[in-house]
């Protein structure tokens, strides 16, 4: 069976991540998607609220597991006979550090990175950025999927 995994924080999932999420799961019999805890970061929203969001958005591929996990990224794939990361690139930018990270979990574990190129419509995306807009008032909704959309407006007060 190909597994790979698409790790992140998802705070919240957007569009960018669920376009990933999905080419990989055309390509993959299962996809993983590895939600990361992140101790040092107060994310807003719970992990297990993220999971649950990130459940709801990916129902439909069928070979979506979803699940938190805290530690190294090359731990979650041992544990789980995962032998691919699979990441999205936005920018240049991205690529600089996510070479690194692939040649370090290359290195460490033998697990392999493929990178999907973004959407061009999604390049530009991140959660933070969403995160912000939302917080200030702006209109998010074609940046993430419609029930991503209602939790943000019931977080932020606005339902």
């Amino acid at each position: 069976m190909r597994r790979a995994v698409c790790p992140g924080s998802f705070d919240p999932i957007t569009n960018g991540h669920l376009d990933i999420i999905s080419r990989a799961s055309r390509l993959y019999d299962v996809v993983h998607v590895a939600v990361m805890i992140n101790q040092s970061k107060k994310g807003l929203f719970e992990v297990e609220e993220r999971i649950e969001l990130i459940r709801e958005v990916t129902a439909e591929f069928g070979n979506v597991e979803v699940e938190s996990f805290h530690g190294l990224l090359v731990d979650f794939c041992k544990q789980r006979d995962i032998p691919a990361i699979v990441k999205g690139l936005r920018a240049v930018s991205d690529f600089d550090y996510e070479l690194q990270m692939a040649q370090m979990n290359n290195g460490l574990s033998g697990v392999e990175t493929l990178f999907v190129p973004t959407n061009p419509t999604y390049s530009f995306l991140s959660s933070s950025l969403v995160k912000e807009v939302a917080n200030w008032g702006g209109d998010v909704a074609h940046l993430v999927p419609p029930q991503v959309l209602d939790a943000l407006n019931r977080r932020l007060g606005r339902t």
